[in-house]
Parts: structure tokens; sequence; C-alpha cells
């Protein structure tokens, strides 16, 4: 059985795809684009995906920066999806772009660039990871 901890993702009744997604006491509305069917009411599963790992990038990145006395006043960090392999590529391709201000040295730019890539997002991305499906009641999928 799953906890009550897990994110829960309910249908809303609004349009085809409309899902409320609650996490502890956060909550949000996700949806698909009205050119895919749906009303456009939020980000799709994928855009959430890529907003998980730009917030994480951002963090760690931070956390990095702060624990080293680095002069980074601000992180950014854009993330596209440019290959899908639902879509017939071979994998899934994103991109991150990382926007660092502050009085960085080249050295320091550089090893916040390799921070990046040891995100627990981009870790768990690049890894691959298993899935374990169950029916509430019992059955469990063999999953990929």
């Amino acid at each position: 059985m799953i906890e009550d901890k897990a994110t829960l993702a309910v249908e809303t009744g609004e349009g085809t795809f409309g899902t409320s997604i609650r996490m502890g006491p956060y909550s949000l509305t996700a949806d698909e684009p009205v050119s895919a069917g749906g009303l456009g009411a939020g980000p799709n599963p994928y855009d959430l995906l890529m907003a998980a790992l730009a917030a994480c990038t951002t963090m760690t990145v931070r956390l990095y920066a702060d624990r080293k006395g680095m002069a980074l006043e601000r992180v950014e960090a854009r993330v596209q999806q440019v290959a899908r392999r639902s879509a017939g590529a071979a994998q899934d391709v994103f991109e991150r772009e990382l926007e660092l201000v502050g009085a960085l040295t080249d050295d320091e730019r550089t090893r916040l660039l390799t921070i990046a890539e040891r995100c627990p997002v981009s870790r768990t991305l690049a890894g691959g990871s298993q899935i374990r499906t169950y029916l509430a009641g019992g059955l469990e999928s063999e999953g990929d």
C-alpha cells in the first residue's frame, strides 16, 4: 500500500484530461493543451517533469554555492525537451541551460555546471528508474 504522503492525482471531470494533483499541503492542476484535446488549464505531465528538473537544478546549485561561499547572486535553469522516445526518438533528450549571475570565476562557473548534473532529479532521469504499479486492493503490473 502506498502511504498517504504520496503525490495524488485525481481526474477533475473538467475536460478530457483535467487533473488535480495534491502533494501534502500543496495542490495544482495539470492538463493537456487544447491542441492535444485538453483545456490548457495547467501544465502537462512533461512540463511538470521539466519543472522538477529545473527546480532541483537551481536548488542544488544554490546549496553548493552557499556552502562554498561563492558570490552567486542568482541561478536560473531553463529546461526543454528536444526529443521524445514516444515520438520515435531513440531516447528522451532534455536540454538544460543555466544562467549564473554574480562575480564568479571561470573555475566556479565550471564547477557549478558540474554540480547541476548531480541534482537528484538529474540523476534519476539519467539513470532510469523502475516503476511498480499496483491496483488498490491487490494486483501488481509486470512493469517495464
